[in-house]
């Protein structure tokens, strides 16, 4: 009986082996999901936290809720379920407790915690102050253009606002008398209307030049660019979770966006390098700027600083003002006992527009009450982007975090929550009042309105905070002068809980009815409008 050959012995070696092989390799990652799961679940620093565990085993819900624009919303329903502090991924935890405000942004012995990386604008040369992570290098930027955000400041840049704010009065009124000769209600969209006079603003403040929105009653193909920024955003922080993911998706951007954004940056920088280079003696955002680097020079920074400081600056000070207008005026015209209350201050204290001072409009304690209720319930920043702690570790809110760990505040959950307000789903502006906060008998008295921080707080607080206080005070006061406000039609009605959020607010269509304040449809305007 002869002995088998080497090849035939060998033959069957190798096959099993190819076969352990392929079997390895596909049973790998298997097994290394199973692996991390248990850990997340059980062995994770964080495993302790609550919240539930199909968020915390991995991130995929996360990353689903990030792109689907519902992540606010889901975090808040986290929130009633599990309390002020929840784990919504393995190493990211979100918090509506007060508290937060402090421990996160505003430390009293140690440096607030930096943001989170992953949240920059891809594809700058430098990023601007919102999205700068160093906080040595976003204190420098800060200091270069907070001289121009002063309230010192704003006086000088009052005539621009009125400007624009007049001519949106006019494109408004134009509608409303080329419809049924004025004299019935017309329904609106306002997410345009708002957004034309915001961006208007901001580019005649910050270089000089408007964008001509409200001229031509459509968007600049830049600002259309920006508007989907936050999205873009969101999709591109999503894919940073996944670094293969991530690195794929460099290559399946087509050619012609990354061209569109590139365009669009170069756009900002000769806008930037015109004003720089204007001779002119009226007072706005750059004539502050220009006075900084003449005194104390860049500071260390580049222009490409300045650049993308002056690009992201024309959305986060326009855009969100814009969406906080959507929401205030949204409630007052599905409230109209507390619109009533507003339009009879402003109408009472005013017998034209041109009184409407910026100086005259903080003393309007209505207003101001109205205004805070709609940055309760319609923040412009519903979901603060997160921060990370410390290499060494950090603690928030009593809770002992390891280095790196994602941490965030959910304002639009904190604002809504029944532990920090009374009544807290309902559009009350009363519970800004004065006697709300003296008076013991109020339902509003033990309200946490000075908890609760729309604007963000500390060295990161909103820059832009007055600016946008003036321009919504200006906005809504013309506003209820010149019209009288209704509630659109039933199926035209916004809710504004049910729309989606990518960082900031997604707003389609807010319809409301605008007609002509009795007195105002003079004979002037019935025959401009009859010819």
């Amino acid at each position: 009986m002869s002995s088998p050959t080497p090849s035939t012995t060998l033959a069957p070696m190798a096959g099993v082996e190819s076969s352990w092989f392929i079997m390895w390799t596909f049973s790998f990652p298997m097994i290394w999901l199973v692996l991390t799961i248990i850990y997340n679940l059980y062995f994770h620093p964080l495993a302790g936290v609550p919240g539930p565990r199909s968020w915390g085993a991995l991130r995929l819900r996360y990353v689903w809720a990030l792109v689907s624009g519902t992540i606010v919303h889901d975090f808040e329903k986290l929130h009633h379920r599990y309390g002020p502090v929840v784990r919504v991924a393995p190493s990211e935890l979100s918090f509506t407790t007060p508290d937060a405000w402090t421990d996160i942004l505003q430390p009293g012995r140690t440096p607030p915690l930096p943001k989170d990386g992953r949240w920059s604008i891809p594809g700058l040369k430098a990023q601007g102050i919102v999205n700068i992570v160093d906080l040595d290098l976003h204190g420098r930027v800060r200091r270069l253009i907070a001289p121009a955000f002063t309230t010192s400041a704003l006086r000088g840049q009052e005539p621009i606002l009125q400007q624009y704010i007049t001519l949106l009065m006019d494109r408004l009124r134009d509608l409303v008398t080329t419809e049924n000769n004025g004299t019935d209600g017309v329904e609106i969209d306002v997410v345009p209307w708002f957004n034309f006079v915001t961006f208007d603003m901001l580019g005649d403040l910050a270089f000089g030049e408007s964008f001509d929105c409200l001229h031509t009653s459509r968007y600049h193909s830049w600002i259309e660019l920006l508007t989907n920024t936050p999205k873009a955003g969101a999709f591109a922080a999503a894919a940073l979770f996944y670094p293969l993911f991530a690195s794929a998706l460099k290559y399946l951007i087509p050619a012609s966006l990354k061209n569109k954004v590139l365009d669009h940056v170069r756009v900002v920088s000769e806008k930037v390098e015109r004003r720089l280079n204007l001779e002119s003696t009226r007072s706005d955002i750059m004539s502050h700027v220009i006075k900084q680097i003449e005194s104390d020079g860049l500071e260390g920074l580049t222009m490409d600083h300045v650049n993308a400081t002056f690009m992201v600056l024309t959305i986060a000070g326009s855009e969100t003002v814009a969406t906080t207008l959507c929401g205030i005026v949204n409630y007052l015209a599905q409230n109209p006992s507390k619109l009533s209350i507003l339009t009879h201050e402003i109408r009472s204290h005013f017998s034209n527009p041109h009184e409407m001072t910026l100086e005259r409009l903080k003393g309007m304690l209505y207003l101001n009450a109205v205004i805070d209720e709609g940055l309760r319930l319609c923040p412009p920043v519903p979901w603060l982007p997160p921060r990370v702690a410390a290499n060494g570790g950090s603690v928030v809110c009593g809770i002992p975090l390891p280095g790196r760990t994602a941490v965030s505040i959910l304002t639009y959950a904190m604002g809504r929550d029944p532990n920090n307000f009374h009544d807290h789903l309902s559009f009350v502006p009363e519970r800004y009042l004065p006697e709300a906060k003296t008076d013991p008998q109020s339902p509003f008295f033990n309200d946490r309105r000075h908890s609760y921080h729309p604007f963000s707080l500390g060295p990161r607080i909103c820059i832009g905070l007055h600016l946008g206080m003036a321009q919504m005070r200006l906005i809504l006061a013309r506003l209820v002068w010149e019209f009288d406000l209704k509630p659109p039609t039933e199926h035209r009605k916004t809710q504004w809980e049910k729309l989606r959020t990518f960082i900031l607010v997604e707003k389609n269509e807010i319809f409301v009815n605008f007609k002509l304040k009795e007195g105002l449809w003079t004979t002037e305007m019935k025959s401009s409008a009859s010819s």
